[in-house]
């Protein structure tokens, strides 16, 4: 019971980070745009190099250097702008008021460890991925158990690298430590914090289904939009709130506390409550 309702407040303290520090919501944004941005510059100098012509997607080995070089790419911007929210979460948990700025500035000093662990996590995840391409059903099972048991390994290992700055062996080993201990927490937190997320996004379909019962066609398609632009602020706010909640729960296994969260430069003791037994 103790971990129930740890867990759950670990996920409470979560949005009220993000509602102190809503531009920690500008990080999922900025790293969207860049990611489209550079989708677009790679198709868009693929297709240059070959005459525009889309037929030969499939058979031509140059269209899969462009993709794996993308994914690797994409991979590390994914994980600087999460060690950004990271750290902006920890600093306002430890009584500070982050920006943006410091965010960027505390990832681009960390840029020799997100680069490790982005090839590492990349290549593994391209292995996993050819391997489960050309498995049968079970071996695809398989492949999604060793998938799901990777991500759950790894959990950690954003703030490890961010915070620690070790290279990816050791990250997934302190990863590993860390969940050990706080395994209740991790899952009722993260489940709570799936739930609300759940809710929210039906409740973002509710207003589909109504226009479509009253069947007015330009009703219908401003209700698609709305819905659209909803659940891409839905998505914003989940990212978001993901990478606080890891944040605070880095700082419970680490200390065995849950911070009070209270204004910068009035905390004596920002682990004052909420003690792991």
């Amino acid at each position: 019971m103790r971990r129930l309702g740890r867990g759950w407040q670990l996920t409470k303290l979560s949005f009220r980070v993000i509602k102190k520090d809503k531009e920690i919501l500008l990080f999922p944004v900025i790293s969207g745009l860049v990611l489209i941005s550079l989708l677009a510059s790679f198709m868009g100098s693929w297709l240059f190099l070959n005459g525009f012509q889309f037929s030969n997607i499939t058979s031509d080995w140059t269209f899969y250097i462009f993709w794996i070089a993308f994914y690797f790419v994409g991979y590390f911007v994914v994980i600087f702008f999460n060690v950004a929210m990271v750290a902006c979460a920890t600093k306002r948990l430890e009584g500070g008021d982050p920006t943006v700025r410091y965010g960027l500035g505390f990832a681009a000093g960390r840029l020799k460890y997100i680069l490790q662990w982005a090839l590492f996590a990349a290549t593994v995840g391209l292995i996993l991925r050819a391997l489960s391409e050309k498995a049968g059903f079970l071996g695809k099972l398989i492949i999604g158990l060793v998938g799901a048991a990777w991500s759950i390994a790894t959990y950690f290992v954003v703030p490890i690298i961010a915070f620690e700055e070790v290279g990816p062996l050791k990250a997934i080993k302190s990863s590993l430590k860390l969940l050990r201990g706080t395994w209740g927490e991790a899952l009722i937190s993260n489940l709570g914090l799936g739930l609300v997320f759940i809710l929210l996004g039906i409740v973002g379909v509710l207003p589909l289904f109504i226009a479509i019962v009253i069947g007015s066609v330009e009703l219908i398609i401003v209700t698609v939009v709305a819905v659209v632009v909803y659940w891409i602020i839905l998505a914003v706010l989940a990212t978001a709130a993901n990478q606080v909640l890891m944040a605070a729960l880095y700082r419970y296994a680490k200390t065995g506390q849950i911070p009070d969260l209270l204004p910068p430069l009035m905390v004596k003791n920002p682990w004052q409550y909420g003690g792991r037994n």
